[in-house]
């Protein structure tokens, strides 16, 4: 063959180059199997020291996640207990798993601490660099030199992968999948402060980062920590009619449920109460040994519900009893009272998510137990609240028999107080009692549920003479739900009163033992 001039190498090199890039673009893309088929070999390059072990919740996430590759689903919320390899499974393989589908997505991954983020932005990059992953890719994603961090990533073909924490997303920066992986903290739940800021955050910012309304999905994975958490606020949402999403619910224990299914996809293939999640992974005996470590979580972090059916704190057998239920229509019982206190949480402003003033009506009965009489809750502003509180104890005064309006001394209760004592008629200054309790709120109810196991607090059975009792102490009563409802200013006036009047209890349960013994 002839040597080639200069001038023609250079255009033989060029064609062959253009020649080598059409080649490329016009090659049709590898044959790729199904998102789970993916992740079993993928898993050995995440999870190289655990063995992949499959199950319903295996199952059920990947058809979810595929549906949303496949354009069937837009947005999804997917709940299910810990250490059952979520983050694996959302946040590392389905969004490598997208890109030998698509390289050119960007997508926008958050946690609520940024270093659980990075943890799983560097498991992606070392699936996406692995010889295995290569081979599936067949050099469609490439990731570039100049953009190759513990927290970003692009690749050729202008696909980003973007890892960052609640709160700490750039200006401009979102994607064609945003995921967020466990959007609160199990230790700051519980603070109403660092919750809100969560739901903020989401509101707002969250909001507008979709780079296609359309065509763009959001995943929420996590675990329920509290009845406002993100997820409950979505669903709150939802119910208003706003943006919808799957809500894909695994529980450890199987419970049948009602859930939303927007694309028609099978939530859970276990058909017996009770049946295990993972049997594999968590055999009943592992279980019960998470149940005890994550203590009042468990129903949330287990079973996806803030609260377990039979109580988180305040529990629903003390009161299943009969013994510990009283006739809200025994007219003679109402003569037997010989003392009743009012025992207020007060709160000053008045906006739809400012507290509730809560109050509780507490009867002593001539052994020394409580009743629940009366529950009440409302929005009170100065000088509405010093109103409420004088015509309230008129009100319960109606036999001579009240002995004391209980008001926690602090905060808006201190000034309450204060006002009272300033301004209230002279006949009720001398029923004020200004009380602190020791500790939370949880630590108060923990003290207060003391009591009401050993039958010293009575509830009412239910009737139309308490219509208040379904609300607070019902099938769905906030009482149970305690403490992961998000106004529970009722509950803080029972603690208050029942920890208040111990000694009276105390007093009674002795009397009533040395009965028992003397019999």
């Amino acid at each position: 063959m002839p040597a080639l001039a200069e001038p023609e190498l250079g255009a033989a090199i060029g064609a062959s180059v253009i020649r080598g890039i059409l080649s490329r673009r016009d090659r049709p893309p590898p044959v790729l199997p199904s998102f789970a088929a993916y992740i079993a070999p993928a898993w050995q390059i995440v999870e190289p020291a655990t063995p992949f072990v499959g199950g319903y919740h295996i199952d059920a996430i990947a058809e979810h996640l595929q549906a949303i590759s496949d354009g069937y689903l837009q947005n999804l919320i997917i709940n299910i207990p810990p250490r059952h390899g979520k983050s694996s499974l959302v946040s590392v393989l389905w969004p490598t798993w997208e890109w030998l589908r698509e390289p050119s997505l960007r997508m926008l991954f958050v946690s609520y601490g940024l270093q659980l983020s990075i943890r799983d932005s560097v498991k992606r990059r070392r699936v996406i660099e692995s010889p295995w992953y290569r081979q599936q890719a067949a050099g469609r994603v490439v990731l570039t030199s100049d953009q190759n961090q513990k927290t970003r990533f692009d690749n050729s073909a202008t696909g980003v992968m973007l890892a960052t924490s609640v709160g700490g997303i750039g200006t401009g920066e979102g994607g064609k999948r945003i995921l967020v992986d466990d959007a609160h903290s199990a230790e700051e739940i519980d603070s109403d402060t660092s919750r809100q800021s969560v739901l903020d955050w989401w509101d707002g910012t969250m909001a507008t980062r979709a780079d296609q309304p359309d065509g763009s999905a959001r995943v929420i994975v996590m675990q329920r920590l509290h009845e406002r958490d993100l997820v409950g606020h979505i669903l709150e949402q939802m119910a208003q009619g706003g943006e919808q999403y799957d809500h894909l619910v695994l529980p450890a224990e199987y419970e049948p449920r009602v859930t939303i299914c927007l694309a028609g996809l099978d939530h859970d293939r276990r058909t017996e109460p009770g049946q295990l999640l993972s049997p594999d992974r968590f055999d009943a005996t592992a279980l019960e040994r998470l149940k005890v470590s994550l203590g009042d979580r468990a129903a949330g972090q287990l079973q996806q519900r803030p609260a377990p059916p039979g109580g988180a704190i305040f529990l629903r057998e003390v009161w299943s009893d009969s013994a510990n239920r009283y006739d809200a229509m025994d007219e003679l019982l109402k003569v037997q009272v010989v003392a009743r206190w009012l025992s207020l949480d007060t709160a000053f402003k008045v906006g739809a998510d400012n507290d509730l003033t809560g109050r509780v009506v507490l009867e002593l009965l001539p052994d020394y137990r409580l009743l629940v009489r009366d529950i009440y809750t409302e929005r009170l502003a100065m000088p509405g609240l010093l109103e409420f509180i004088e015509g309230d104890a008129r009100r319960w005064n109606y036999d001579g028999k009240l002995r004391g309006i209980v008001i926690e001394d602090k905060g808006s209760g201190t000034s309450a107080g204060q006002s009272l004592e300033a301004a209230a008629d002279p006949l009720l200054a001398p029923f004020l009692e200004m009380f602190m309790p020791i500790g939370s709120k949880v630590y108060r109810a923990r003290q207060a549920m003391l009591w009401c196991a050993l039958g010293c607090v009575l509830l009412p059975h239910p009737s139309a003479a308490v219509p208040w009792l379904t609300d607070f102490a019902g099938p769905e009563g906030r009482l149970f739900a305690f403490p992961t409802i998000e106004h529970d200013d009722d509950i803080d006036a029972l603690s208050q009163g029942v920890i208040f009047l111990e000694r009276y209890l105390s007093e009674g349960l002795r009397a009533r033992g040395k009965a028992t013994v003397a019999a």
